[in-house]
């Protein structure tokens, strides 16, 4: 029986020489009051290790109410990378390793970063050797191993599944596992965000899933996902929320909550409130829109948090749609925004203008791109000389096309609306029918947008560390075309292809940032989007809700809900 830390300590000795099983160590340290995060950081690190006390541990206990404008639907991780989906998946999954706010790589499922100093990444960069822990098990009991890894890695290379990309695992020429708990993998040629794309990809377990019919319809991917991660699935109620519990078998460290409830609240205005009453601890992307920023910064109780993000808003138009195929369109609508106005009446200025995909802090930013200009008569006159007159109703047409669209974005988010109707204002003035055409989180960011059945989306998406833009823009990933990437927008251009390749390819960072500056310069002279700004996300927490920390470099903010706790009892 286990009594007092001396006892824990021979304890895990006794786990480590194979007479006490990690499942038995574990309930017996739970039965004397020690946590799961404790007791697992000493199976971590070992008795050597100095021996932490009760009091060095965070408070345990308590649950987090996380509100949501948009409402998680698949939490399979290999289907799904939209952001609202992922803060599910990082409570529920593991990846091998984490990134962190600075843009640090930290082991988790794995037991190192792999490097050529360590001999984990072969001198030219083509071999790549992943040592995995050997402490981790999934939720139902079963021990995480390297089939697990190699599973995932087929999986998303299977020709039958839509996976939510398949950039860098497309790179893989081999993988295999030597033993359980050691993953080799060979690449084509060499890759430079690989660690990247295995900071994102989170694992799923073989024994689950590789019986399973069709991979795109499994019961896993929407009411039975099984992970290794701090929590485990409970339920979901279509419509109101999902609850996950505390992993107690957890690698650590944490989780600290007992329970963690993400709470669908489509209409944003009533999301803030419910975050002034205190029905929801902790807000999600957009969960205070601007307009409520200089209120919340005075409310008792609550922590604002503001950071500049990776997080980049655009004007989404699909290329397959002959009113967007002429540039001297997608000029005139660039022209015709008002982008400051837009950003400053409706965001009250708190974010930044920007032209490029990428956020201003990455290290591949084009600061030299020419700024937009808003101009009416400008767009007019581009639209005139190109052959669009205008129709007897005013809407111009060419060639028995009309320049006449709809444009989409989540129903319940009222900034996003004004700034809709600011465009429709701006743009009817030279001549263009846009019609708002908005839907519920669910149902516009599914097959709508992945399948490109849109004519148009107002939408935002992070970037992630690495500039490349593979799988957003090249020709090769329109998933409506059959690519596994994320280039909805059905964009083509041959020059940008081949810059994305090379960019990849180029292991040396000065020269791919200059790659990727060129990139960013075809993209603002082609218009393949119109990008309106980078955000400053305004994010709120209750107060005495610890360690909740913004990162730019992931696309939720729940990426480390496992080290979240109750300073106050909550």
């Amino acid at each position: 029986m286990i009594r007092h830390h001396d006892d824990l300590i021979q304890s895990v000795q006794q786990v480590r020489d194979g007479s006490l099983s990690r499942r038995a160590f574990l309930a017996a340290a739970a039965a004397a009051g020690f946590s799961a995060a404790m007791a697992n950081r000493l199976l971590t690190t070992g008795p050597a290790a100095a021996a932490p006390t009760r009091q060095d541990e965070p408070p345990q206990g308590g649950q987090v109410i996380v509100g949501l404008s948009q409402e998680p639907t698949i939490f399979n991780p290999l289907k799904s990378t939209l952001e609202v989906d992922r803060g599910v998946q990082f409570a529920i999954f593991d990846s091998l390793w984490r990134i962190d706010p600075d843009a640090v790589l930290i082991p988790n499922l794995a037991t190192e970063l792999p490097s050529v100093e360590n001999g984990g990444i072969s001198e030219d960069g083509l071999t790549y050797t992943f040592t995995l822990r050997e402490d981790a098990a999934w939720h139902d009991g079963e021990p995480f191993t390297a089939a697990d890894v190699v599973f995932s890695h087929q999986t998303i290379m299977n020709p039958d599944f839509v996976p939510g990309t398949r950039i860098g695992h497309d790179q893989v020429a081999d993988i295999s596992a030597p033993d359980d708990y050691t993953v080799t993998m060979t690449l084509a040629q060499p890759y430079a965000p690989f660690l990247l794309t295995w900071a994102d990809t989170y694992i799923v377990p073989e024994h689950v899933l590789s019986d399973v019919e069709d991979l795109n319809t499994a019961e896993f991917n929407s009411t039975a996902p099984v992970g290794t991660g701090p929590f485990t699935f409970e339920q979901r109620v279509a419509g109101d929320n999902i609850t996950l519990q505390a992993n107690p078998n957890y690698h650590g460290p944490g989780p600290y909550l007992d329970t963690v409830i993400f709470k669908y609240v489509p209409d944003l205005n009533v999301l803030y409130t419910q975050f002034q009453t205190g029905e929801i601890d902790a807000t999600g992307i957009q969960g205070i829109t601007a307009e409520n920023f200089a209120e919340a910064q005075t409310l008792e109780g609550k922590v604002i948090h503001t950071e500049p993000t990776g997080f980049v808003e655009f004007i989404y138009m699909n290329h397959g749609n002959p009113v967007f195929q002429d540039l001297a369109v997608r000029q005139a609508l660039y022209a015709a925004m008002d982008k400051q106005n837009i950003i400053d009446t409706i965001y009250y200025g708190v974010h930044s203008p920007i032209e490029t995909y990428l956020p201003t802090q990455s290290w591949a930013y084009n600061p030299d791109l020419e700024p937009q200009v808003f101009d009416i008569a400008a767009a007019n006159a581009i639209l005139d000389e190109a052959g669009w007159p205008p129709g007897d109703d005013g809407i111009r047409q060419k060639d028995d096309v009309r320049l006449s669209f709809t444009n989409s974005t989540t129903a319940g988010n009222p900034v996003r609306e004004q700034a809709q109707q600011y465009l429709q204002q701006t743009w009817h003035e030279i001549g263009v029918d846009m019609q708002i055409e908005n839907m519920p989180a669910a149902v516009i960011w599914g097959d709508y947008f992945n399948l490109s059945e849109y004519d148009s989306v107002m939408v935002g998406w992070t970037n992630p560390p690495d500039p490349d833009g593979t799988s957003r823009f090249h020709s090769d990933y329109i998933p409506a075309q059959g690519g596994g990437g994320q280039n909805t927008m059905q964009y083509k251009n041959e020059e940008l292809d081949a810059l994305w390749e090379a960019g990849v390819a180029e292991l040396d960072q000065d020269a791919r940032a200059e790659i990727y500056r060129q990139a960013q310069q075809i993209l603002r002279d082609d218009l393949a989007y119109l990008p309106i700004f980078q955000y400053t996300f305004i994010e709120g927490t209750a107060e005495g809700l610890e360690n909740y920390r913004q990162n730019a470099f992931v696309v939720s903010n729940q990426w480390n809900i496992y080290e979240w706790y109750w300073s106050n009892g909550g």
